[in-house]
């Protein structure tokens, strides 16, 4: 009998590995043929000069100006003597040259965000690689850090996980306590100008056990590990945003204990809405228990952003007035409404904002990226609500 079940055992172990296999392949074939899919082959954003001019907050005139008096460089011209579109890296050189750069003081906290939910499906992933794009495109210092074993992240700026990476390569080492002392050698340079990532693999589902057991043997300390990296690294960012894995573990924990804001992805499902009361009690109970410890985070904002929004399902339009009432202000207004447009984007290993053109239709396109500004802009104000050097200019602006 023993033997039966040894051998039952083994040949099901040689099943799932010939699956793994098959599925890694077809994955590595869908990365080769996607267009751009290598991170290190993939091109920044361009943008065209009335584009540039609204993101650095000056006139087309003011650019040429600059352009002609020798502040900024001359452009770049194609076979139709026509301006090429302007990268993102040279737009960022314009808000230096025009003093517009929208960073915070050194004085003023850095935001250190949690993208999180207990339920996996809910759009996490989505939201903060977008979130951290945008925040990039707006000219911000952005880290974007893959604490999921999963690695949707780090799967949508190009790589597949556990081909491309080694675990010396993510937060594995550095949560094992090793003698690292900083973060920055797990960041990599993305192709956003000023947005880096710290990217997951599987691996890094093992160190959820071996911090569990270790804090179980009496180092509760590692619970500040994580915060020990950010801070680290910090100097060099405004916003750092964690995708963390969709359970309560060790490294989620980590997470919550490192974050000063926190923001829920809700899919206007009944499933979706009883899990998200459910990690809401979670959460309650986690704060209780690190508040014990003298490790409860302190929260700079909690925002819940209906996700995954069908426009004609009335249900859907039910459960996020349902919503509204519950959360009030901790709701973000526009709702991320479900899009061809990132379906097809995520298909090619890519995100909506590094798409020159539309997949899908213009129609398509422009009403995605009206959703996901929508979303990522009231984000933004919130962030900056946390910066002392921002409060006159926010006032000025009207957002306060």
């Amino acid at each position: 009998m023993t033997a039966d079940l040894e051998q039952a055992g083994y040949t099901s172990l040689q099943m799932v590995e010939g699956l793994a296999d098959k599925a890694a392949a077809v994955l590595e074939n869908l990365r080769e043929s996607a267009v751009a899919a290598r991170a290190g082959e993939r091109r920044e954003p361009t943008f065209q000069i009335g584009q540039a001019a609204e993101l650095v907050g000056r006139t087309p005139a003011a650019i040429r100006d600059a352009e002609k008096d020798g502040r900024l460089p001359k452009p770049e011209r194609g076979a139709n003597n026509r301006r090429v579109g302007y990268t993102l890296e040279q737009v960022n050189d314009m808000r230096g040259i025009f003093g517009t750069r929208p960073w915070r003081d050194p004085g003023d906290p850095p935001a250190i965000i949690a993208v999180q939910n207990f339920k996996g499906g809910v759009g996490k992933s989505t939201v903060a690689v977008h979130l951290a794009q945008y925040l990039a495109i707006q000219g911000y210092r952005v880290a974007l850090i893959d604490c999921d074993s999963q690695a949707s992240a780090t799967t949508l700026f190009g790589y597949v996980p556990d081909l491309d990476l080694t675990e010396d390569e993510t937060l594995y080492p550095f949560l094992r306590h090793d003698e690292r002392s900083s973060l920055s050698y797990a960041l990599k340079p993305t192709h956003f100008d000023g947005l880096y990532l710290i990217p997951s693999n599987l691996r890094l589902f093992q160190s959820e056990y071996e911090i569990a057991a270790r804090m179980a043997q009496g180092e509760p300390g590692l619970v500040d590990r994580l915060s020990v990296g950010l801070a680290s690294i910090a100097p060099n960012f405004d916003v750092i945003i964690m995708d963390p894995p969709p359970a309560l573990g060790a490294i989620s924990l980590s997470v919550l204990r490192a974050a000063n804001a926190l923001v829920v992805p809700v899919p206007p499902t009944i499933m979706d809405f009883s899990s998200t009361t459910a990690f809401l009690s979670m959460l309650e109970e986690t704060l209780r228990t690190l508040a014990q410890f003298d490790r409860a985070p302190s929260l700079e904002f909690l925002k819940f952003v209906a996700s995954r929004v069908e426009e004609n399902k009335s249900i859907h339009k039910e459960l996020i007035k349902l919503m509204q009432a519950i959360f009030g202000h901790h709701l973000v207004r526009a709702p991320l409404k479900n899009s061809a447009e990132i379906d097809n984007a995520t298909a090619r290993l890519m995100t909506v904002y590094e798409q020159q053109g539309a997949i899908t239709s213009k129609s398509v396109r422009d009403r995605c990226l009206t959703y996901l500004n929508a979303v990522c802009k009231e984000l933004e104000t919130d962030i900056r609500g946390m910066w002392p050097s921002h409060q006159e200019r926010l006032r000025k602006e009207g957002l306060v």
